[in-house]
């Protein structure tokens, strides 16, 4: 081997050499450290809002019905042959407007004829009287026959003169004729429908309420009415309270007076009635979807701390009172909990949680 080899050679054993104790010194174990823990459980999103009390309405749910004020069907007193119709069918009316006329021709000549002895027996009630209290002359009897005769007489011709006036059938009442019965030429008796009059100033809303309810239903209590076929809404109060049970729905009547007109609105219509029946004071009040139904009733999820310590924390509630969606707690939660409303159903006892919105 040439010496300028020999060095080359001894200069690449020393860097073998020294790049061997370089990898021994890096194969010592280095200084340990404690390894920190970290919590691993899932976080999940939820939506809060903090718990306060308020007042709250107990209500009561009802179907209804819209009910004119009066409905009266108006039959006539007289029999007889329909002279004229003088109201047609769907006519707004006055309190006493002729609906229909009978043929009094009849009755007339009747009247004319109580007129005429009317008038006789008067004038021989006048004579025998004068002749028996002034000049003593005739007998007790005769002055007591002429006397009655001619009151029989005055009371038949008022008789008739009042049957005439029934040949006219009169509106009771304002309002429509809402329906009519007979036509010109009807032959009708007496106690006969001839029509319908309704009065719709005011309508008032007529349902039926549960027994359940009797003594916490009185008259002047609040409602709201809703009528979905019109789109309106309005409020009414209780103005009659039944007093009796019907048998077949166990329900008693209630009528409510509107406080003020709907338009469109007509008898027979249905609408929806909230009743108030008491009202809760400094309650607290939860969206009834918040709370998840479990094995042990009803259970509601708050959040307990703050940032990355937050938690969610299983309360099992006590309801009260419910009206549309919303729960009355008597018990369970207080105020000033963050009650989860959005992600309830995702989240257990302990879980870790994220409050993404507050309400």
């Amino acid at each position: 081997m040439l010496p300028g080899n020999r060095t080359v050679h001894s200069f690449a054993i020393v860097m073998a050499a020294a790049l061997a104790l370089l990898a021994a010194c890096g194969d010592e174990p280095a200084a340990t450290e404690t390894p920190v823990a970290r919590d691993t459980r899932r976080v999940i999103n939820v939506e809060a809002t903090t718990l306060l009390s308020e007042d709250f309405g107990d209500v009561i749910r009802l179907t209804a019905t819209i009910a004119a004020d009066r409905a009266v069907t108006v039959a006539t007193e007289e029999g007889g042959t329909v002279a004229a119709v003088l109201v047609d069918k769907g006519t707004i009316v006055a309190a006493g407007q002729a609906l229909v006329r009978l043929d009094d021709d009849l009755l007339r000549a009747q009247r004319d004829e109580a007129r005429a002895q009317s008038k006789l027996a008067a004038e021989l009630w006048a004579r025998v009287r004068q002749l028996y209290e002034e000049d003593d002359i005739g007998t007790e009897s005769g002055y007591l026959e002429a006397r009655y005769t001619s009151e029989a007489a005055a009371a038949r011709l008022a008789l008739m003169e009042e049957r005439l006036q029934r040949t006219v059938i009169r509106a009771p009442f304002a309002g429509v004729l809402d329906s009519r019965h007979v036509e010109v030429g009807s032959v009708i008796a007496p106690g006969q429908a001839i029509g319908t009059v309704v009065d719709l100033d005011p309508l008032k809303v007529v349902a039926g309420v549960p027994e359940r309810y009797a003594a916490e239903v009185i008259t002047g209590a609040m409602a709201g009415v809703s009528f979905s076929d019109l789109r309106q809404q309005g409020m009414a109060t209780v103005s009659y309270v039944g007093a009796q049970v019907h048998p077949d729905n166990r329900t008693f009547a209630v009528e409510l007076a509107l406080e003020t007109p709907v338009a469109g609105a007509k008898p027979q219509m249905v609408a929806e009635v909230v009743l108030q029946r008491r009202v809760h004071a400094g309650v607290i009040v939860v969206p009834r979807q918040a709370l998840v139904r479990t094995e042990a009733g009803y259970t509601a999820f708050v959040v307990i701390g703050n940032g990355t310590a937050a938690t969610a924390d299983a309360r099992v509630v006590t309801m009260g009172p419910s009206a549309s969606d919303k729960v009355v707690i008597t018990d369970g939660l207080s105020t000033g909990d963050q009650l989860i409303v959005v992600g309830q159903h995702q989240v257990a006892n302990g879980d870790r949680v994220r409050i993404v919105t507050k309400q």
